[in-house]
């Protein structure tokens, strides 16, 4: 972990100073080198090597900028360097890039954040500047007027980083940041800031000799400042984070620059002689020193957590304003003898703000640096921004969405259509059966060609006998498995009837306790049977239906064609009829054509969408936003352009107008179509009239038909047998391994009701020796089994189970 080791303790965060610093965040070591170059390889498509330096220079930044050193202007340029460099890098890498950032929080060791976050890290390192600039000033020794102006100047500073870490820098994070980077905290550490600075002003005050009147202006607004510190400190979610003592400084030299304010308007009121007005201030200020020692004694009772600088300095004033107080008092009731106003009768006194949050413009604008002694040239300078291949992918979308989902999804539309009305109207095979009345359409033969292959309706009566055979097993399977409980849910009544209550055999566990996991299996595994036999039974009804087609296209070409009504010329011979064919038949050719001119047209769409490049014009439009931001700026402007996605939406309209034109021909296509489709419609109604009168070409297109349908429930059936074979396959397997699951756990009940049965009793009594052969078959052929003839001499039974032989039990005399 790389650590900011803390200033020393005599000139920062001691008991012998009145004014606090912030402490550092802490970090642990990272690299950039591995993580940006591969980004740069995988995202940017250019060689790493060429930003070797690049890398291997923001490395050293970073371990330069949180090395522990000693506190001083060193510091604070290392890590100004560093943060000019992360706002300039943020401009070409997107800020969740593959660099992980652990930072602790800086009041709060234990606590931390890791995450991969540029804006994270920036805000962090932004952080610890503000926190350079506090220590910076509670490092001077502000004895003198130029100590006091070098200390007002860092302060104002820190509250100017502060301020523009929360308004700015903050807001920009993508995660959640530890709690010393919250609004609250860091609006805190700005009013403390500002406190701290106006008292850099008030004691400058006292040293300058001003007068009474402006000093306490001065005091008021410290006293002012250090309200709304209290105010932002007492935050609930600060609780665990803002250092203890803080609040309780705030809340002592709140009141003690109030004492201080009121004392020095005392004093500017005994110079213009207002008497009274003198005594009752003093009165005020004695009020304030009492409050304020009351809290002190408070705290050194209790916590003692008050530094004892501020201690001598609420001690200090307080005797200062009671011997003041007293002499006022004296002089007033004995010479002056003017009337003392109530303190609600005084008027307030105006406060005087010097201080101001100052952000150093290096800090507000970076890039105005870049290039210079102070942050260095930009790294990665020739890296295309990120947010150009941004907009490369926005543009690759949008045309993506433009060319496939609207123009070539419309065109295919239209090609669906057409296609649906031509298969509404049976073209083009009413008209081949017109045309080629001998010999059967390519459709048909191909498809009996596949049914030929795959063993024509025998085939496919095989499969699903297979198919009704692997149910039946399976169905088998479930009944032995279940049976096998059964026979030993029986065995166990058995066993635990009769039983002494305390005995081993009455504390038996049942049988249902132990099986409910194995009888839910079965119970799931036998719906699956029974839907698959629903299924199968199913399929076998479209095949019974189909049957004989199935069997006709089975059978050799010749005989198919033999069976399909045909006839050796073309029967419509009426010249009139003729022409209604050439006609219906050019129409389909136009089709043909239409149809392959659009084919045409939808890959010269693709060619020419994959041809269009926009990252040559996107650079060109960076360059020309960075012109015209580079003329328009003043000089006290960054020159860190930040681009925005929006700042390219005209050229990505620009670009997808050169697609319009292709929405006019698909506006063309749709009027073409529609009217080639009216006159198909209006050609196919002659054509059926004129075919009306010729019965055997019906019968034959209504034979073409039928084979049509009778092919693709084939292919049907097929593909759901074959999926049946796969599904039988696995569900076999898996019922082989539950029925063998059941019978183990039969065979060990059976062998624990032995071991009960025998150690209770001499002899074995003859129904618990004996196991029914059903755990192997099915319950109604063990009922059915006839008793073996007892032997001659009286055998003990084999306990030894052999998993090689079937399961059946020998029958003790």
């Amino acid at each position: 972990m790389f650590l900011f080791r803390q200033s020393p303790p005599e000139k920062d965060g001691n008991d012998n100073s009145t004014l606090f610093s912030v402490k550092f965040k802490t970090t642990e070591r990272t690299g950039y080198a591995a993580p940006l170059s591969n980004y740069i390889a995988s995202s940017y498509a250019e060689p790493p090597e060429a930003y070797r330096d690049d890398l291997r220079v923001l490395d050293e930044l970073r371990e330069s900028a949180t090395a522990a050193l000693d506190v001083n202007t060193s510091v604070l340029k290392r890590n100004t360097r560093y943060y000019g460099q992360l706002s300039f890098i943020l401009s070409k890498f997107p800020a969740d890039v593959n660099v992980g950032f652990t930072w602790h929080n800086a009041f709060d060791r234990e606590a931390s954040v890791s995450c991969q976050d540029l804006y994270f890290e920036k805000a962090s390192v932004l952080f610890n500047i503000g926190a350079i600039y506090s220590q910076l000033a509670c490092r001077e020794s502000r004895n003198d007027k130029e100590s006091l102006n070098r200390a007002f100047g860092y302060f104002q500073n820190a509250a100017g980083v502060f301020s523009y870490l929360r308004l700015k820098v903050v807001s920009e994070t993508r995660t959640q940041v530890t709690t010393d980077l919250s609004a609250y905290m860091l609006t805190t550490l700005e009013n403390l800031m500002l406190c701290q600075a106006q008292e850099c002003v008030w004691h400058r005050s006292v040293l300058g000799h001003m007068k009474d009147a402006n000093i306490a202006r001065v005091a008021q607004q410290v006293a002012e400042l250090y309200d709304l510190a209290i105010e932002s400190g007492s935050q609930g979610s600060l609780a665990g984070t803002i250092p203890g003592n803080w609040l309780d400084h705030f809340k002592v030299k709140r009141m003690y620059f109030c004492a201080e304010a009121q004392y020095r308007k005392a004093l500017d009121c005994l110079a213009t002689s207002h008497y009274g007005e003198e005594v009752a201030r003093l009165r005020m200020a004695q009020d304030y020193c009492c409050q304020a020692a009351e809290f002190i004694a408070y705290d050194q009772r209790w916590s003692k957590t008050l530094r004892a600088a501020v201690i001598d300095l609420v001690q200090s004033l307080q005797e200062l304003v009671d011997s003041n107080c007293t002499r006022a008092e004296r002089d007033n009731d004995v010479i002056y003898l003017d009337p003392v106003p109530a303190a609600s009768a005084l008027s307030s006194i105006s406060p005087y703000k010097l201080a101001q949050p100052t952000t150093p413009e290096v800090i507000q604008n970076p890039g105005k640096f870049l290039g210079s002694e102070e942050l260095g040239p930009p790294l990665f300078k020739g890296l295309v921004p990120f947010v150009i291949h941004q907009a490369a992918s926005l543009y690759e979308d949008r045309k993506d969405q433009l060319v496939n989902k609207d123009l070539i999804t419309a065109l295919d539309e239209l090609t669906a259509d057409c296609e649906s009305v031509l298969s509404s109207l049976n073209l083009p095979n009413a008209l081949e059966a017109i045309q080629k009345p001998v010999g059967l359409p390519p459709n048909i033969l191909v498809g009996a060609e596949e049914i030929r292959s795959e063993g024509g309706f025998l085939g496919i009566k095989r499969m699903l006998d297979n198919a009704t055979d692997a149910n039946t097993r399976a169905a088998a399977m479930l009944a032995a498995a279940e049976n096998a409980l059964d026979e030993e849910a029986r065995e166990d009544l058995r066993v635990r009837h009769g039983a002494p209550r305390d005995s081993a055999r009455a504390k038996r566990t049942e049988s249902s306790d132990l099986t409910n996991s194995l009888r839910g299996e079965i119970a799931k595994y036998r719906e699956v049977v029974q839907k698959a036999r629903e299924s199968d039974a199913t399929i076998a009804g479209q095949v019974e239906t189909w049957s004989k087609f199935f069997a006709l296209l089975g059978s050799p070409r010749e005989e198919l064609e033999r069976q399909v009504p045909s006839t050796t010329v073309n029967p419509i011979t009426d010249p009139h009829h003729s022409q209604i064919v050439e006609r219906l038949q050019q129409y389909l050719n136009e089709v043909s054509i239409m149809r392959r001119e659009r084919l045409k047209s939808v890959e010269k769409l693709k060619r020419s969408a994959n041809e269009d490049d926009i990252t040559p014009a996107l650079n060109e439009e960076m360059q020309r936003l960075a012109a015209a931001a580079t003329e328009g700026a003043s000089s006290s402007s960054s020159s860190i352009v930040k681009f925005e996605l929006h700042q390219f939406e005209d050229l990505f309209a620009q670009r997808l107008d050169k697609y319009a034109s292709w929405r006019k021909y698909i506006g063309e296509e749709r009027e073409a179509q529609a009217e080639l489709l009216d006159s198909i419609r209006e050609a196919n109604q002659a054509f059926l009239m004129a075919r009306s009168s010729h019965p055997l070409l019906q019968q034959r297109q209504k034979a073409l038909s039928n084979l049509e349908t009778a092919i693709k429930r084939f292919r049907e059936a097929s593909f759901n047998l074959h999926d049946g074979v796969r599904f039988y396959t696995t569900l076999e397997a898996e019922l082989r391994k539950l029925k063998e699951s059941c019978l183990d756990f039969a065979m060990a009940r059976h062998l624990d009701a032995l071991d009960l049965v025998g150690a209770g009793h001499g002899e074995i009594p003859e129904d618990l020796a004996k196991t029914p052969d059903t755990l192997a078959g099915s319950s109604h052929a063990s009922q059915q089994r006839q008793p073996q003839p007892q032997q001659q001499q009286q055998q003990q039974p084999n306990l030894m189970w052999d998993p090689t032989m079937p399961l059946k039990y020998a029958k003790p005399k």
